[in-house]
């Protein structure tokens, strides 16, 4: 224990916030949680992150990080004992692209299970959304939260083709973890936390989707338990040193999952990436500036796609390049050569696509907001 633990502001129910709650255990950080109703929050937290936003870390000197990337990056560089990036370029490549799917794509499957089926889990929801709200607030918020829906492509046309998602999914997921502990090896990396991100609020916390999950694929449910859990729980599998596969190889089972992640991302990842690209070319905002006109808004426009043939129209984040652009540039550190061995490995799985051009904008950080950098 240190004299001054590290603060999480978060929530039970956050997607986020338990993304970095299973980081912090498993790397063994002292740390405690504190509530957003939190006096802190409000009079010292809120003004430094300028919106209502979980999940922020303080750490004992006293910074204030909001976002769960720039929370683990902070946390990574003072040292930890399992780094979470893997040393070489492919499975780094891809441990940022199954972050994206599980923090991003996913989040149409996190947010359907949960609103879609309110009156089935109206208790359980309720209860943790009263906490420190009462239930007048509590419905509101559960109400703009469900609202979220048509944005996030959820719609009557893609409901069933999320479900069949999500079920094969798990199928692909269970006969992975047949094999190993964790989706790069023997322990986790960024691809297990921007996976455990819907896959453990959400997905494996609310009844009906846990529900499924404990019926359809227990070692999935075992994986859930084992990265929310202090160490490396992986008493079920042989002794093996807590590394990553070597070699940067990718296990065959894994593949299949990433096969299945191109098919889910695309067309809808292309044509948010083309829509951005045409808002900065019309709005060539200067450089440090916001990405959005409030710190609250995240999305630039809607734009109409596609999720497994169902048309949809979902919302445009700009943080999606934050998200990607750490691919891109591990990439684009590779020489001529190994680039293209790098992008045919990546065609082969249908993710050829899935890096940002290098282009005249980067989305960085400014205040623990979201801006345009200019290349």
């Amino acid at each position: 224990m240190t004299a001054t633990p590290y603060c999480l502001y978060g929530a039970s129910h956050s997607l986020y916030t338990g993304k970095v709650r299973c980081y912090l255990r498993n790397q063994g950080i002292d740390y405690v949680e504190v509530p957003t109703w939190h006096p802190d929050f409000a009079e010292r937290i809120l003004p430094q992150i300028g919106r209502g936003i979980i999940p922020v870390l303080e750490t004992p000197e006293g910074q204030v990080i909001q976002d769960s990337i720039d929370i683990i990056d902070h946390l990574e560089a003072q040292g930890v004992r399992w780094p979470v990036y893997p040393s070489t370029p492919l499975q780094r490549i891809v441990a940022v692209i199954i972050e994206y799917y599980g923090c991003q794509a996913m989040l149409k499957h996190a947010m359907h299970y949960r609103w879609s089926y309110r009156a089935e889990q109206e208790a359980f929801l309720r209860c943790a959304f009263t906490l420190g709200s009462g239930a007048e607030m509590a419905d509101k918020i559960m109400g703009r939260m469900s609202s979220y829906l048509p944005r996030l492509g959820v719609n009557q046309a893609s409901i069933p083709l999320i479900e069949s998602s999500y079920h094969e999914l798990l199928a692909l997921l269970e006969a992975h973890f047949r094999e190993m502990p964790y989706l790069l090896g023997w322990r986790p990396s960024i691809a297990d936390y921007g996976l455990i991100a819907p896959m453990f609020a959400h997905l494996g916390r609310d009844p009906v989707p846990l529900a499924v999950m404990q019926q359809r694929a227990p070692r999935v449910h075992r994986w859930v338990e084992r990265m929310t859990a202090p160490g490396l729980d992986v008493v079920e599998y042989p002794q093996h040193d807590p590394g990553f596969v070597a070699d940067d190889a990718l296990p065959a089972t894994l593949e299949a999952v990433l096969q299945h992640i191109a098919g889910e991302i695309f067309p809808e990842l292309t044509d948010k990436l083309a829509f951005l690209q045409s808002w900065l070319d019309e709005h060539q905002p200067a450089d440090r500036a916001p990405v959005s006109e409030r710190p609250q808004i995240r999305q630039v426009g809607m734009v109409q796609t596609q999720f497994r043939g169902a048309d949809i129209e979902v919302g445009v984040e700009p943080y999606l390049l934050y998200v990607l652009q750490r691919a891109s540039a591990v990439m684009q550190a590779q020489p001529a050569e190994r680039q293209q061995a790098l992008s045919a490995r990546l065609a082969r799985l249908g993710l050829a696509d899935a890096l940002p051009k290098p282009g005249a904008y980067r989305v960085g950080r400014r205040d623990n907001l979201e801006c345009w950098l200019k290349v």
